[in-house]
């Protein structure tokens, strides 16, 4: 049924305690059961982080503003009279911008460790939990753009904007349940081969401390990780490993691929071979792909060793000391892209690719505070019931996760308004039957969370 409209609203603004983010009380409720803000006191309470404002106040503000959807600090104006906002920071009156900027430069190199220790716990929170006996980890750098006079910003791995000074963050996600393990930032002129042993070692014992050292650890990871050092470090920890070999010409797989004539069959246009290499003093299992495509690719180049009538191909080679067979590797290996969407939503949804200061400790604190957001969203939906999904060959999502935009127009950014009738607080929300369903249906979950 239509409805005739003859003229605009008029526009009024008042102090009324209407909200814009009445599904953050449920947020609300969901972080004090699970007990944050003496998680963050214990990691960052004896931190030097001086300022006006309390650690617990300032990191769930950043926050509670990056899950709003805010990109830039002066964003948090816009949250300044939001009553349920107010109640998320634990806050009577929100910081300005430039407090927020000062508060940020404040973490150096130590401050930052105990971020991650902070984020560690909170993924081990839930993952500790879960029947899962063996888990998958993927590994990958990201490049993050930023101005010409940012801190330790320098041009190298950007292959989109090659003359623009970059940050390269390395990451590393939980295939099983999206969360990001472990992030660190980095400047933009570093490789993955030589610069992520670091990474590694503090990776393993993370996951020793806080995921259970009982649990079977599968590493995947792209042609930049090919070296021998992480290969040694990866062997040396009794993990397992599935990396990207790239086409260098001493490995000869050129040669390798023009002497078979042996290939099997993994699916539709796709076939693998199998081949020992012998390099650095040890011996690698090598699987290599070839995937017939109907035109000229920019990914891999043709080799010349068929007939021109017989089409183009892409190749690529995996190296592995799991027991999987050509066909289940494939697949394996093409369950990464998961992480690549999980970073791609980060820099869309949680502002992982802003930069909002020209400082380098600040700018890698908030890549923090966008992984807190991250990891706490997905504990969020966990242990408020999130169904679980059929298992695959890619070793992906083991539960049916929401992304962040889906989370804020069906739950988060609902418009309420805040009243106090016979001095009792109600938070109340427009009558809309999907919305009550769901949100009553979260609140019996939440009275489960100890």
């Amino acid at each position: 049924m239509t409805r005739r409209v003859n003229k605009e609203l008029s526009i009024k603004f008042t102090e009324s305690g209407l909200t814009s983010y009445a599904g953050f009380e449920l947020l609300t409720n969901y972080l004090s059961r699970i007990g944050l803000n003496s998680v963050i006191r214990r990691h960052l309470g004896r931190a030097d982080l001086a300022g006006d404002y309390g650690v617990v106040s300032m990191l769930r503000l950043i926050t509670g503003m990056l899950i709003a959807g805010g990109r830039r600090l002066q964003h948090v104006e816009y949250l300044r009279s939001d009553p349920v906002l107010l109640r998320f920071c634990h806050l009577a009156k929100l910081p300005g911008e430039r407090t927020l900027s000062r508060w940020l430069k404040n973490f150096k190199a130590a401050t930052l460790e105990r971020l991650y220790d902070l984020n560690a716990e909170i993924v081990g929170r839930v993952v500790g939990l879960l029947d899962l006996g063996a888990i998958t980890v993927d590994v990958d750098g990201t490049v993050v753009s930023t101005g010409m006079k940012v801190e330790r910003a320098f041009r190298g791995y950007n292959p989109h904007r090659r003359k623009v000074p970059s940050y390269y963050p390395i990451t590393a996600a939980l295939a099983e349940t999206g969360h990001m393990l472990r992030v660190k930032n980095r400047s933009g002129n570093v490789h993955d081969g030589k610069a992520s042993i670091a990474f590694l070692r503090a990776l393993f014992g993370q996951i020793r401390e806080t995921l259970g050292g009982a649990k079977k650890v599968r590493l995947r990871m792209d042609g930049a990780f090919f070296s021998e050092e992480v290969l040694r470090l990866v062997r040396s920890r009794g993990a397992g490993y599935a990396i990207k070999v790239p086409f260098w010409r001493c490995l000869d797989l050129k040669g390798v691929i023009s002497r078979s004539r042996r290939w099997s069959r993994v699916g539709r246009g796709i076939d693998c071979l199998e081949y020992r290499l012998e390099m650095w003093g040890m011996e690698h299992r090598v699987v290599i792909y070839r995937k017939k495509v109907g035109h000229r690719s920019r990914k891999n180049y043709q080799l010349d060793l068929f007939d021109p009538d017989d089409g183009h191909w892409e190749y690529s080679a995996v190296t592995t000391d799991l027991p999987l067979g050509g066909k289940r590797l494939w697949h394996f290996m093409c369950g990464r892209g998961v992480h690549e969407k999980i970073i791609g939503r980060m820099k869309s949804d949680l502002a992982f690719g802003s930069v909002p200061t020209n400082h380098y400790g600040a700018n890698s604190a908030w890549q923090q505070m966008a992984t807190l957001a991250h990891n706490l969203l997905i504990n969020f939906q966990i242990e408020t019931g999130a169904s679980r999904r059929h298992r695959s060959w890619k070793n992906t999502l083991v539960y049916r996760l929401k992304s962040v935009r889906t989370l804020r127009f069906e739950l988060l950014c609902r418009a309420g308004r805040v009243v106090n009738p016979n001095g009792k607080t109600v938070l109340k929300l427009s009558r809309n039957d999907i919305a009550r369903k769901s949100y009553l249906l979260l609140a019996d979950s939440l009275k489960n969370i100890a």
